[in-house]
């Protein structure tokens, strides 16, 4: 299974530094990171035990977001701003759902596997509310209001 997310940090360093305690990053670290950010750069870093800015994070992708930890509040405050932009009315909710769900569950098979989950489920996203809503907005050139329907 590939791991999917959207990783947001502070500003703070981030490392995998188990090595210099004669141990590997359990729970999964090893397999996680390496399917986040490939297996050579994964092991350079838990072999070096490195330790990086958020800024490096960014760069190699281990992260997508930052924003600075002036206090834990202000830090959970951007970070639900953030996830509030996925739900009614700014989005449909079901839509990220399935965008999520085509790309954690459809790259696990074949092309063809993964094609056929998208139409499934883009289907299902015409058949809805949400959908029927985003289209005919994009057609009367207006915002949409979607309901999570």
């Amino acid at each position: 299974m590939r791991l999917v997310r959207i990783a947001i940090a502070s500003d703070l360093e981030i490392g995998m530094t188990e090595v210099d305690l004669g141990v590997l990053p359990g729970l999964g670290g090893t397999q996680r990171l390496a399917r986040l950010i490939g297996k050579s750069r994964a092991l350079e870093i838990m072999v070096e035990g490195q330790r990086m800015t958020v800024d490096d994070a960014l760069a190699i992708g281990l992260v997508n977001k930052a924003w600075p930890a002036d206090s834990p509040e202000a830090f959970i405050g951007s970070v639900l701003t953030y996830a509030h932009a996925f739900c009614p009315p700014a989005r449909a909710s079901r839509a990220v759902g399935h965008i999520k769900r085509a790309v954690q569950t459809g790259t696990e098979g074949s092309l063809e596997e993964g094609l056929a989950l998208e139409r499934e489920l883009q289907a299902r996203l015409l058949a809805s509310h949400d959908g029927k809503e985003g289209i005919a907005a994009h057609t009367q050139k207006r915002r949409p209001i979607f309901r999570a329907q």
